[in-house]
């Protein structure tokens, strides 16, 4: 049977996952294909339940559901478990394994868009969903000192604040913009910005001229947070690479191969 996988979410016109994995199979001669699924919450579980009997070996997972998959999992690895949310699935045995490669992902790409950052001052997060509780443990893994949650729904922040300990402290939504000050770091995990969603509407002049500001949506690339910040003259990561690579280890657990990322994959990527 040809091997399958995909990407899970809603929306999911906007993904670049297609692209991204179609570039790996072709480069390793690999007959397979890479599909994308709008998924709405309500048909969720039956979905899961389906698409391994169709020859899936596993599904990449994006907003908004990557708590709800974590919980429907029959297993995690630690580093799903320690956020309670997942953004890759692998399908085994008739049993779901969920992992979240996430946080691993968001590092890679900060290190590598913005090497002068050193990840020993505070930093903000705007949002409190799935994307958000990788990005949250990667810092503190990172040594972070302190990081600061900011969600328009307060509970939720608040809720995720409490699954860590003291580190990560929360702020009023409107407050954000005065609480930049002290931060060196600026995260949106939010859709806000992405083609379609409403914009980031956010106040970044007490902002530090040395704080990276980074966005984790990449369509569009260039989003208008990271437009703003980089004409104020902050360092901006874009969410591309992230993106590039959170998906390396779904590619080799389903099709055997463990992939580069590359120059080649990004330009591949943008099309």
């Amino acid at each position: 049977m040809i091997p399958l996988a995909g990407v899970i979410g809603d929306p999911i016109a906007h993904s670049r996952s297609p692209r991204l994995h179609g570039h790996w199979l072709r480069r390793h001669g690999i007959d397979g294909h890479y599909i994308p699924l709008h998924v709405r919450a309500s048909d969720l579980g039956d979905t899961l339940a389906l698409l391994p009997r169709l020859g899936f070996r596993g599904v990449n997972v994006t907003l908004p559901h990557k708590e709800a998959v974590f919980a429907l999992a029959d297993e995690a690895t630690d580093r799903a478990r320690a956020v309670g949310a997942a953004n890759t699935l692998t399908f085994r045995d008739g049993r779901i394994n969920a992992d979240n490669t996430d946080g691993a992902g968001f590092i890679a790409n900060l290190r590598q868009g913005a090497p002068d950052w050193a990840g020993d001052r505070p930093a903000l997060v705007l949002g409190a969903g799935g994307a958000a509780r990788g990005v949250v443990a990667a810092l503190l893994d990172e040594g972070v000192p302190t990081v600061t949650l900011a969600n328009r729904t307060a509970a939720r922040a608040e809720a995720l604040a409490a699954q860590f300990d003291d580190r990560v402290r929360t702020i009023d939504w409107n407050d954000t913009g005065p609480a930049l000050a002290d931060h060196a770091l600026l995260v949106n995990t939010t859709s806000l910005g992405m083609t379609g969603q409403p914009p980031l509407d956010v106040d970044l002049s007490a902002l530090p001229g040395d704080a990276v500001v980074t966005d984790i949506v990449y369509t569009p690339l260039s989003t208008p947070l990271l437009t703003a910040a980089q004409a104020r003259g902050n360092p901006t990561v874009d969410g591309l690479g992230m993106l590039l690579h959170q998906a390396a280890p779904g590619f080799a657990a389903w099709f055997g191969v463990t992939p580069q990322v590359d120059d080649d994959l990004r330009r591949a990527v943008l099309g």
